[in-house]
């Protein structure tokens, strides 16, 4: 399917260093005070995918930036605690919809009381944690097409595959470039239009398959519908992904934990949590889905808040088996 488009051409990105002047100019800024214990960097932590994410950066001094596709257009987000409040600033087209929906962004949805520990181990992780809070994006295909692209191989392979794709056909991101070395210039991820544009073999040299990228153009040709599900509940925004063929249980939910903020969207069919949370609480690394959900069972709606904590307390079996070897399709 990826090849329909094949020789239609692709606008390329304005180059960082050409960045309009105005870019550069202070942005919108906006306060927002969390309530305590708060972790900035574990509530934002989920949306980076891999350490060289063209459109996250996180920096020593505690600052985090996000370059986001908004509905008002490409906007850029730096935030970082000072104090007790946390203090943002915004470029863009879409500065003014980032700042409006900071706090939503930053956990203020979440209600982290309603969580109960019922294992030793998950009452010391929330002990150790007590800041974390379930952002929420409000925003699925920032989620959704990287979660694709992490179907059914590595991390190295999917996260190569995203920073290919974003700093190919994505554009410069509104606003200063966040860090002093050249080239750390942050990105926004293309339009729809640009996505399904992208021809077979640029899909291709960035080590995606045919079954992936497919996926990614039927859901970006109903993108509005797509973004839709950002404001649904939980259950009926990953009903709403699985209609796309190619998107399943693991991948709707990988999505909606970000946009949606779903405390109870459990990652069912990765080759690893069952093992991960079957040796935690049972000492059982052999166990399956279905032995995965029976031990989470007593979070029932606080699932995923109960696996974050889980996968905090760096409680993980030690590998028996060689790694899952990291594939390169675009020499084949």
């Amino acid at each position: 399917m990826a090849g329909r488009f094949a020789q239609r051409p692709v606008p390329r990105p304005r180059p960082a260093d050409r960045a309009d002047p105005a870019d550069r100019a202070v942005g919108l800024r906006r306060q927002w005070t969390p309530p305590e214990p708060y972790d900035l960097g574990l509530v934002l932590g989920p949306l980076r995918r891999g350490p060289a994410d063209p459109t996250f950066r996180a920096y020593p001094d505690g600052s985090v930036w996000r370059a986001s596709r908004t509905p008002a257009g490409p906007g850029t987000l730096r935030v970082v605690r000072r104090g007790g409040a946390v203090e943002a600033e915004a470029w863009g087209a879409g500065a003014a919809w980032m700042l409006e929906q900071l706090p939503e962004l930053l956990g203020a949805g979440d209600d982290p009381d309603a969580f109960v520990p019922r294992h030793r181990l998950v009452v010391e992780a929330q002990r150790r944690r007590p800041g974390l809070r379930l952002c929420r994006t409000g925003l699925v295909l920032e989620s959704l097409i990287p979660s694709v692209l992490e179907q059914k191989v590595t991390t190295v392979e999917a996260y190569r595959a995203w920073r290919i794709l974003v700093r190919t056909h994505g554009e410069p991101a509104p606003g200063p470039a966040p860090g002093p070395a050249h080239g750390e210039r942050l990105y926004v991820m293309p339009d729809s239009r640009t996505w399904a544009l992208i021809p077979s073999w640029e899909w291709h040299k960035a080590g995606v398959d045919a079954k992936r990228s497919s996926t990614i153009l039927r859901a970006v040709r109903v993108a509005r519908r797509m973004e839709e599900a950002a404001a649904m509940e939980p259950e009926r925004a990953a009903a709403r992904l699985e209609l796309i063929p190619g998107i399943g249980p693991w991948t709707a939910a990988e999505v909606v934990q970000r946009s949606n903020g779903a405390p109870d969207a459990v990652t069912v069919g990765d080759l690893h949590l069952p093992g991960i949370i079957g040796h935690a609480l049972a000492g059982d690394r052999d166990a399956d889905d279905a032995a995965m959900l029976e031990l989470l069972a007593p979070y029932a709606g606080q699932r995923h808040r109960a696996t974050r904590l889980i996968l905090l307390s760096g409680r993980t079996p030690a590998r028996r088996a060689p790694r899952m070897e990291v594939r390169n399709i675009a020499r084949l």
